[in-house]
């Protein structure tokens, strides 16, 4: 957007009147070259009109604000330029033409704007069908600009479809919404489709800054920058918070915005002060850290903008740990640059991450809290606690140094700026892929989950066992499994484990039964797989008795009965113990060799659901 508006279309301002024209309106765009953040598009519909491949219908799709409605018009305007010297379509309109003026002030006879929020039905289509029919009284062609497409019915789209497909040569359609999964595909694919994106923060506090000085405003740059970020790359949104913030000046005292005038306005938090209370929260100081809150609280900032910022600054430092140009950013302040930097260099993606999903899961409580201030508390005393606990690989190697749990636990080290090095969490994880048990059945533990965990559980990769060549003579159901993953027959593999109950095995000869979920051909497969894997036939017969276990319910079973023996392991209670909250929910077996092909790689059934309580 820019003044072009008013210095193309002069006479705007006298049909104004008197009134008062808000800045979104003011500044208008009035052709191409005045949008902004929109150049795929532009340069798009350029090479189209001067190639004359001028299509008969576009989509324009994009979020409220961003130049939908407008960008219609001025393609419409471009559709119907014409000049003294220009009389053909065209996207250069630098000097208004015949018909411009009327076009962009939605008043043309042969521009016709509909609204679908308000004219939803069928009866409304058959209107633009029956206009179609005839040739625009003065224009090049009959534009019609239906905005808010999404909102018609489906008759009404249903009765559009042939007319869109094969419109008349003097006939044009533009479609806006901001819903575009709701416009069936059969309207889509009849249509050239433009998404019109949010303009970068950056762009819009240099815009924001030319419609400042156009208006003889004084802002400050911290300001703008507030302001463009309340928008959310929304252009119109950025004008109106302005518009807002100079009436808020006036009765403040004077036409110049400040930082502080923008922040009460908006209800946000000091961004100076975020950025103190985040590295508050890093050091695990819960005191100075609620004393910040609260002193944010009481001038007037709301606890979910507080947390939003929060949210917002730990994305911004995580990004600038990966991308350091991303200081840069026109809409960061000088101390956000500096210390998101420092920080950047400080904090380890573990913990900055953590604090993310922690962030991001403590802000719809906040919203729905029935006490707010209370919630956010809560929030922030979870973040710094997570400062105080050591990180998985921490306490792993605290555990393996101490001799199991004889000793305390020693929590994570600092760096001299008396934050955690490696991402400890209030909402610890721990992991023990490899601490052999002295209880019954000597299985290896794997801990997991200090509750409550805003994260999924780290687990161990199961360990890979080798199969048994297919020499091996067949003396068991695993002997089987085996020869079915040494030949990669997964699926077969699977059939054996879940469905065959073993009834006599001997040299050539098996006989088993069935599971009742077991497929018909199953014997069948099996004697055939079974010649060709061995080298000898086999007969495979199908018995009476009811057999032993499926080796999916052998591994069950044991890993049952396992899990039982963990819980009264002393090494076991005593890492428990350090952890409150922290529950067993995998053991990983060391098998015997004559069931270690059949066993190791076995599913892990699912867990109970204690075990997905994170």
């Amino acid at each position: 957007m820019s003044e072009a508006g008013n210095e193309l279309f002069p006479q705007a301002e006298k049909n104004a009147g008197a009134g008062y024209r808000v800045l979104a309106r003011k500044y208008r765009p009035a052709d191409f070259s005045a949008l902004i953040g929109q150049e795929p598009m532009v340069r798009t519909l350029t090479n189209a009109f001067a190639s004359g491949r001028i299509a008969q219908a576009w989509m324009l799709t994009g979020v409220r604000g961003v130049g939908k409605t407008t960008t219609a018009r001025i393609l419409a305007r471009a559709l119907n330029y014409r000049t003294s010297e220009i009389d053909r379509p065209t996207v250069d309109l630098s000097a208004p033409g015949e018909h411009c003026q009327a076009i962009m002030e939605g008043r043309h006879v042969d521009v016709t704007e509909m609204d679908a929020a308000s004219h939803t039905g069928i009866d409304d289509i058959r209107e633009i069908i029956e206009q179609v029919r005839y040739a625009p009284v003065s224009a090049r062609y009959k534009v019609f600009i239906i905005d808010e497409v999404h909102m018609l019915s489906t008759q009404a789209f249903n009765g559009l479809l042939k007319t869109l497909e094969e419109p008349p040569p003097h006939v044009k359609f533009i479609f806006a919404t901001t819903e575009i999964r709701k416009v069936p595909i059969t309207v889509l694919s009849r249509c050239q489709r433009f998404d019109l994106r949010r303009v970068d923060a950056g762009a819009l506090t240099a815009h924001l800054a030319r419609i400042a000085g156009l208006e003889a405003i004084a802002v400050e740059d911290e300001a703008l920058a507030m302001i463009a970020r309340a928008a959310e790359g929304s252009v119109r949104d950025s004008l109106s918070i302005l518009d807002q913030a100079i009436a808020h000046a006036g009765v403040e005292g004077g036409p110049s915005i400040t930082a502080q005038q923008v922040r009460a306005m908006l209800g946000l938090a000091d961004r100076g002060r975020v950025i103190d209370l985040f590295e508050q929260l890093m050091s695990g100081e819960v005191a100075k850290a609620l004393d910040g809150f609260r002193a944010q609280y009481d001038v007037g900032a709301d606890p979910v903008a507080v947390l939003t910022d929060l949210a917002e600054f730990n994305h911004l430092v995580t990004r600038l740990r990966f991308v350091p140009g991303a200081a840069e950013d026109r809409s960061l302040s000088e101390e956000e640059r500096r210390r998101g930097a420092e920080l950047a260099g400080k904090l380890s993606v573990r913990v900055l991450s953590r604090t993310w999903q922690m962030l991001i899961k403590g802000i719809p409580e906040v919203q729905g809290s029935p006490r707010p201030v209370s919630a956010a508390e809560m929030v922030l005393i979870r973040i710094a606690h997570a400062a105080d606990l050591p990180t998985l690989d921490e306490a792993l190697k605290s555990f393996s140094e101490n001799g199991g749990g004889d000793r305390p636990v020693a929590r994570a080290p600092s760096t001299p700026n008396g934050m955690g090095s490696g991402g400890g969490s209030a909402v610890s994880q721990v992991a023990m892929p490899t601490v052999s048990s002295g209880g019954p059945g000597g299985a290896a533990m794997r801990l997991v989950e200090a509750a409550p965990s805003p994260a999924k559980p780290v687990t161990a990769p199961a360990p890979v066992m080798e199969p048994p060549a297919p020499s091996v003579p067949v003396k068991s159901l695993a002997d089987i499994a085996a020869l079915a993953d040494a030949n990669r027959d997964l699926a077969f593999k699977v059939l054996v484990k879940r469905c065959v109950r073993p009834v006599r095995i001997e040299p050539g000869r098996l006989e088993v039964s069935l599971t009742d979920d077991a497929p018909k051909t199953l014997l069948g497969d099996l004697t055939t797989r079974m010649e060709r894997w061995t080298g000898r036939r086999w007969i495979v017969s199908l018995s009476r008795e009811a057999g032993g276990e499926t080796l999916a319910e052998a591994e069950t079973s044991r890993r049952e009965t396992a899990i039982s023996d963990a819980r009264s392991d002393p090494a076991v209670a005593a890492l428990l113990s350090r952890f409150p909250g922290a529950r067993i929910i995998d053991v990983r077996l060391p098998v015997a060799p004559e069931q270690a092909a059949g066993d190791a790689e076995l599913p892990e059934p699912a867990p109970d659901d204690d075990d997905l309580d994170f």
